[in-house]
């Protein structure tokens, strides 16, 4: 969404609820804001659907504070949890058919480096494990394979937590879930390991224990994706329904997985190992006023 399209006439200003004024006068528009400042002003994203103490709402709040670009971003996504809180959110959505998000996304992003040769695009594809590694695994695939210049997240709560419980290709082998009571006969899928097979430039693992280090590592994909080539971030983000992870333990139980098997790792190639430390890191957001 532009900033300019949601700027109004001084006259009518004083007729507007205080939230959109906080939006227009010192929102995340207006100049980058760090994650310190979380709750402090009017976020790209604030009311949702979302189970309370769901920790992918926390990621997805985290990830519009990263984006070197809200004005210039747009978000494709599918069904799932996910979707309920990005649609709301101040930048724009569109809603693929489950098993084309990378298809769309894609298209899209070549679209927007024809018609703004000028302007930097980012188009970024955020969507669940079933969306990804299972329905859309083909999409995703062929995205990374092509090049395309976009980054796909991966909201990993290692299960289908939008339609009851089923498994998914990232839910562990073993687990028993609401629909699959006899537990995940296979393994969980490599995804990283497909990702460097398939040539992704940037790579990266993590849960949502250190908001800091989950909005530089989004920045960093993002602005590698502009320049180099495919990226990649893969979330865990537990459903904490699906899991019975009572709400003031979601935190904990993000930190015992990802001491366990969910560390935090990145990934460079070459190319964007020397983009990203010659260029990339220099970069800072615009400011309007």
């Amino acid at each position: 969404m532009s900033f300019e399209t949601i700027t109004v006439a001084p006259d009518f200003k004083k007729y507007l609820p205080k939230e959109y004024q906080d939006l227009i006068d010192d929102g995340p528009f207006v100049r980058p804001r760090k994650v310190s400042e979380l709750g402090s002003f009017k976020e790209a994203i604030e009311e949702h659907p979302m189970c309370a103490g769901c920790a992918m709402t926390l990621f997805i709040r985290l990830t519009y504070v990263a984006l070197p670009s809200l004005e210039h971003s747009v978000i494709v996504g599918t069904a799932g949890c996910g979707r309920l809180a990005i649609s709301q959110g101040a930048v724009p959505f569109i809603y693929g058919n489950y098993g084309d998000t990378n298809a769309v996304a894609s298209g899209l992003k070549r679209g927007l480096d024809i018609r703004f040769p000028n302007q930097p695009k980012d188009v970024i594809v955020m969507a669940g494990d079933g969306g990804l590694a299972d329905i859309g695994f083909h999409a995703v695939m062929h995205s990374w394979f092509r090049n395309e210049k976009f980054t796909t997240i991966m909201l990993d709560n290692e299960v289908y937590g939008n339609t009851g419980g089923q498994e998914s290709g990232m839910t562990l082998k073993g687990t028993v879930m609401k629909m699959a009571p006899l537990g995940k006969k296979g393994e969980k899928m490599d995804m990283i390991a497909l990702a460097k097979t398939s040539g992704v430039a940037y790579i990266a693992r993590l849960a949502p224990t250190n908001p800091t280090r989950v909005v530089n590592t989004i920045r960093k994909a993002v602005l590698i994706a502009r320049e180099v080539g495919p990226t990649y971030i893969q979330a865990y983000t537990s459903c904490n329904i699906e899991y019975a992870i009572p709400t003031p333990l979601v935190m904990d139980d993000a930190r015992e997985v990802e001491q366990d098997r969910y560390g935090f790792m990145e990934y460079f190639t070459d190319e964007a190992k020397n983009y990203w430390d010659n260029t990339g890191r220099k970069i800072k957001a615009p400011i309007k006023k």
